[in-house]
């Protein structure tokens, strides 16, 4: 992937899923570049455009498909990937052939542009301003920049591009494993005891009275991830025998399945990947220090029967979340004192881990 018409050259050889969907792809791009998705995109390529759906907006322009359904060989070898129509970056993007198995950052070179800065004419102005201490503009624009042009890190790159691709939560390959050759469910629908028990094992903080666990209920986050991956169609139930769907063999497509249970562009979502990403840039937080710094970040635009939303209202939000977010490993609540990261919590969200990086680079 090559930056267009931007000099000193940015350029970056990375190696991903070949069953990637234009979504994922973003997503990869985006972070292999080090852009911080804030604005719209489109796949173009001589045959067809393929863009992103716009919250609130129906209708697709003529020219331009839905990429949701579409995947990485759908493009074709060679294709432009076009970020922030206002500034216009434009990316010319080859496919290379088959890489390492490992998705990560195979090279690269140059730092990528700080957001909103005016694309490739703005970003040859901004540098020239940042080159001369006597330029009126200089403190002004260095200060504004702040620590966001660093120069091109491999290792950082490709930490950042396997992240995005995932990997399936501890708990969630536990649980499909212990159900890979089909259980028989209780009357009332729910988990057996021996795979209660056997899960209480391995998250003892799931339920904290200090005796084994016996019935699906007293494990709540494991309650909540029956549900999900049923919801979600990696467990299914057939006559009375809950077992994995053929999906579940797929680390790929779990993680596509996992992530697909958060709606993008939804109050819940939005917050979740708020509170994922400030645990991890500020380390453990009491619920309610969680919730305040969430609602200072998370805009203005959210309303409740015609009012704002308040710090409470995302009190509120959170713990009703908490048991998937637990039974996910997001989050660690072993301490009920306070909410910390989770193991999962980094590889999991691309949103909530891009959200960390950059509060965590600008220390807010």
């Amino acid at each position: 992937m090559e930056l267009r018409e931007v000099e000193p050259a940015v350029a970056r050889v990375i190696d991903v899923p070949a069953t990637a969907t234009l979504p994922e792809l973003h997503e990869l791009l985006q972070a292999a570049l080090g852009w911080t998705d804030s604005h719209l995109h489109q796949f173009v390529t001589p045959k067809a455009t393929y863009g992103m759906a716009i919250p609130g907006e129906d209708i697709w322009p003529d020219d331009e498909q839905d990429e949701t359904g579409a995947v990485l060989a759908h493009l074709g070898t060679e294709f432009d990937y076009l970020y922030d129509f206002g500034d216009g970056w434009n990316h010319h993007v080859q496919v290379l052939g088959r890489g390492d198995p490992t998705p990560g950052c195979v090279d690269g070179h140059g730092a990528c542009p700080p957001e909103d800065c005016g694309g490739p004419h703005g970003y040859t102005e901004l540098l020239g301003i940042l080159a001369d201490p006597n330029h009126p503009e200089h403190d002004h624009m260095r200060s504004w920049v702040g620590n966001r042009l660093q120069p091109f890190d491999r290792a950082a790159t490709d930490l950042r591009v396997r992240r995005v691709v995932g990997e399936v939560p501890h708990s969630v390959r536990l649980l499909l494993d212990l159900l890979a050759d089909g259980v028989k469910l209780t009357p009332g629908g729910r988990l057996p005891r021996t795979v209660v028990r056997e899960m209480h094992e391995h998250r003892l903080h799931w339920y904290p009275l200090g005796r084994p666990a016996s019935i699906e209920d007293d494990l709540p986050p494991l309650g909540a991830l029956h549900d999900v991956l049923r919801d979600v169609r990696l467990l299914r139930l057939r006559h009375g025998v809950l077992a994995p769907t053929r999906a579940a063999a797929d680390d790929l497509d779990v993680v596509r399945r996992i992530r697909s249970a958060f709606e993008p562009n939804t109050f819940a979502t939005e917050i979740t990947e708020r509170a994922i990403g400030m645990l991890a840039a500020h380390g453990p937080l009491t619920p309610d220090e969680l919730a305040q710094r969430v609602h200072e970040v998370i805009g203005h635009g959210w309303q409740r029967g015609g009012q704002p939303i308040t710090a409470q209202d995302v009190r509120t939000a959170l713990a009703q979340k908490s048991r998937i977010l637990v039974g996910l490993d997001l989050i660690d609540n072993a301490d009920w004192r306070v909410w910390a990261l989770g193991p999962s919590a980094r590889s999991l969200l691309p949103g909530a881990t891009m959200l960390a990086d950059i509060w965590a680079a600008d220390g807010a």
